[in-house]
């Protein structure tokens, strides 16, 4: 990355976070910091330390509260503003404290001397989802829409799952050669990675269908113990989110319907 990006990862890890939230910091003398990451002094004294002085705005790929809560700490104490988007309903997992200065829109330009940054919207994990796409270097910072070692949990109402393989298409349509996730480690085969992640969703997706045939119409817990059996047992309140998205695209495409909180196929 000629030094152009540089990763800090948040002391915040755990079952949906890994090792941590990762906080990224491009350019050199004008930087911009994208998520902070949650409200943890010691971090956001990193970046600081880490900025210099330097640091001129801050850029939030969407707002739970392991990406967003250090930016409004980071904004005061530097006196810079924030960028991103508000979810369009309700999360569950929303930081209310992110108030950007701006909205930004797919397409927007964030341009400096040393880099160019290209705002592309990607609903599926949250409404508000953005990746944030450094075009000289070909390197996408994605978030959570694509994370190293593990699946993105889609969890509605603010998730949801043809928002997300929507998203994961329009990726195709750029140069990219290397992905900066949200969490885990640097990413290549950027083509490759979103071929894999599509086929494993719509081959859940085709599980959920197989088993409603085969055991007929059941509840979303039944059916859960069915399609997720591969998943371990600590990990099922988890899947049940991701579950719950899928069926809601399966009735969105009129092969599942929904009756009396029981699921069988149209």
């Amino acid at each position: 990355m000629n030094n152009i990006l540089k990763k800090i990862t948040a002391p915040n890890g755990g079952v949906f976070t890994g090792k941590g939230t990762n906080t990224y910091l491009i350019g050199n003398d004008e930087i911009t910091v994208v998520d902070p990451g949650p409200n943890i002094p010691e971090h956001i004294k990193n970046i600081i330390e880490i900025g210099n002085g330097k640091i001129k705005q801050i850029l939030v790929t969407h707002t739970h509260t392991d990406h967003s809560p250090g930016a409004l700490p980071l904004s005061i104490e530097l006196g810079i503003p924030m960028y991103g988007r508000l979810v369009d309903g309700k999360s569950d997992w929303e930081d209310e404290t992110f108030k950007p200065d701006k909205i930004l829109n797919h397409g927007d330009l964030i341009e400096t001397k040393e880099y160019s940054i290209e705002v592309i919207h990607t609903p599926g994990h949250a409404s508000n989802h953005l990746c944030f796409y450094l075009q000289k270097q070909k390197c996408l910072l994605t978030g959570d829409h694509i994370m190293d070692g593990s699946t993105v949990v889609i969890a509605p109402p603010d998730g949801n799952m043809k928002d997300y393989l929507d998203s994961l298409q329009l990726l195709k349509k750029y140069d990219i050669d290397s992905f900066a996730p949200g969490h885990g480690n640097f990413m290549d085969n950027p083509e490759k990675t979103i071929d894999s992640i599509t086929r494993h969703r719509l081959a859940r997706e085709a599980k959920v269908l197989r088993n409603l045939k085969i055991h007929g119409s059941q509840k979303i817990d039944v059916l859960l113990n069915h399609v997720y059996s591969d998943v371990n047992e600590v990990l099922l309140p988890i899947a049940k989110m991701s579950l719950l998205a899928h069926l809601e695209k399966l009735i969105e495409d009129k092969t599942v319907m929904l009756e009396n909180e029981i699921y069988s196929l149209s």
